[in-house]
């Protein structure tokens, strides 16, 4: 018996903090660019459904989603963006490159939240085929901008959650270590 597949970005509007007053990158690359445009779009969508003014999102290109890491990497240094969101897609082909390319930019992606402390969303589809791509691009399946939005806004509110705690705890916090 098969199971229906369901739109796996689903969400609940209750589980989302506000986005009112934040901002956010978002980098899209153009190869692919039926899918990431798609992406960007349910990206886009759900960050002002969830409170983001339409200004304050901004938007870049790189050329390939190897490209993700660096473009992060300067609007983490040279921008006051609250997180950033990553969005490509890598198909498999008949060689390794799509190892590499995907290894390269989930490892580079890491390293640029970490070093930057900002959240940096790895919303890259890694598929198969062109049609599994369509499926989670805004298709059947749902659409990985949306998840990759909903991650982005989640995580700049932990962050102020742990920061606030920590700033109200900080001298007892001190003194237990």
């Amino acid at each position: 018996m098969s199971k229906k597949k369901k739109n796996l970005s689903e969400y609940h509007k209750k589980s989302v903090p506000s986005a009112k007053g934040l901002k956010f990158g978002i980098l899209v690359s153009e190869w692919n660019k039926e899918i990431t445009e798609s992406m960007y779009e349910g990206a886009f969508n759900t960050l002002v459904k969830n409170g983001t003014r339409k200004q304050d999102i901004l938007k870049k290109y790189v050329p390939g989603s190897f490209e993700l890491t660096l473009g992060a990497q300067y609007i983490a240094q040279y921008t006051d963006v609250d997180a950033i969101i990553c969005l490509g897609c890598v198909i498999q082909g008949e060689t390794r490159h799509f190892e590499f390319i995907c290894q390269a930019v989930a490892q580079g992606l890491t390293n640029i939240s970490i070093r930057h402390d900002i959240p940096v969303i790895f919303g890259v589809l890694t598929t198969d085929t062109m049609e599994q791509a369509k499926a989670r691009s805004g298709g059947k399946l749902g659409n990985k901008g949306d998840e990759a939005a909903i991650s982005a806004i989640k995580m700049v509110h932990l962050s102020s959650e742990l920061f606030e705690a920590f700033y109200e705890k900080g001298d007892e916090l001190l003194e237990k270590k």
